[in-house]
């Protein structure tokens, strides 16, 4: 299983448009970016690519990466940052299977899977298949199964992604707070590799209207808001988890420079062989 980190921001990104904030600064400075969440999963044993999220930087990501289009994809959440680059599947594959819950979403009336169907119905190369979570299913020659996670108020869903061959296996948490439930997280320990949310560090909670919540032993907040994790729980969840190695994905702007690119803290085109 080879993994690339295509996106690896959040909502705006980094560097942000027009932003001079030091974060943005020092990442022009290094070249670096964190655009809009990906990650692009290629199955070794047969070439095939599964992507997890369609980011609206789709386009300069497989440019920048030259990394193979996808087979098949997984849509976390219905949030733009994470489903609007899939209209690029016009005129550039000939067929791709699309995946995501089935299950009503209450703050919708419908499913992360009739949303993504009813959004891109003008795409007749993309078929949207809904599937329930816990239950395994079959993409790009992986075993897929996705998992609620907690990103109020819709819906949002975490997956784990195994090679059924060589049991190499990516964990990923998708957008939430660290308040992910004992089934959904039994899903996720022990993988190869895991990809935490953590948007933002913990000082910032102390000036968001909603406060944080989910603290550890000292204090420190591991939720950030009411929908994100803070580093620190994305940490906390990482040692959870017990995967082998983690990074952390879908970092905003406002964390200052000397936490935004600590060694854990991912950047765009990271790769990784599981």
């Amino acid at each position: 299983m080879e993994v690339t980190l295509l996106g690896t921001g959040d909502t705006t990104g980094t560097p942000t448009p027009n932003c001079e904030c030091d974060t943005c600064e020092r990442a022009r400075e290094e070249g670096v970016e964190r655009t809009r969440f990906s990650v692009h999963v290629r199955n070794e044993r047969t070439g095939e690519v599964l992507l997890v999220d369609a980011s609206p930087d789709f386009r300069r990501q497989f440019l920048r990466e030259d990394v193979a289009l996808p087979d098949a994809a997984v849509i976390t959440h219905v949030h733009f940052d994470h489903l609007d680059g899939l209209g690029n599947a016009y005129r550039l594959v000939d067929d791709l299977p699309v995946y995501a819950a089935d299950e009503t979403d209450p703050a919708l009336g419908h499913s992360v899977a009739e949303h993504v169907a009813d959004r891109y119905d003008y795409l007749d190369v993309v078929t949207v298949r809904g599937r329930t979570p816990f239950e395994p299913f079959e993409a790009a020659g992986f075993e897929v199964t996705l998992v609620p996670s907690v990103h109020p108020p819709l819906v949002c869903y975490g997956l784990r992604i195994e090679h059924p061959e060589t049991g190499a296996a990516l964990a990923v948490s998708g957008d939430t707070t660290y308040g992910i439930d004992r089934d959904s997280r039994d899903v996720l320990r022990d993988a190869d590799l895991a990809l935490v949310e953590g948007i933002v560090h913990p000082e910032l909670c102390e000036h968001h209207p909603a406060g944080g919540d989910h603290h550890d032993a000292d204090g420190v907040p591991r939720t950030f808001g009411t929908k994100h994790m803070t580093l620190t729980g994305a940490r906390a969840l990482a040692d959870d988890l017990g995967a082998d190695d983690y990074r952390i994905v879908h970092t905003a702007h406002f964390v200052p420079p000397e936490q935004a690119f600590a060694d854990d803290v991912a950047v765009d085109g990271e790769r990784f062989v599981l």
